[in-house]
């Protein structure tokens, strides 16, 4: 199943919700608040090497360009 982020414009709340469908038309409600006013909000996915800074972008990582 997966997971949608939600954003709560009553109380301003973010949470997450299980959908069995991104087309579900399960009404969304706030968990905090039982407010119906919620939105979708932007999903944000990284990774993090398990070595290493952590910090380097990809270009940097690909060594010097020129």
């Amino acid at each position: 199943m997966p997971i949608y982020e939600y954003h709560c414009n009553d109380c301003g709340s973010d949470f997450e919700k299980f959908l069995r469908s991104m087309f579900s038309k399960e009404a969304i409600i706030c968990p905090d608040c039982g407010g119906e006013h919620v939105a979708k909000a932007l999903s944000l996915i990284g990774s993090r090497s398990s070595g290493g800074s952590g910090g380097a972008s990809a270009a940097a990582a690909c060594g010097p360009v020129g």
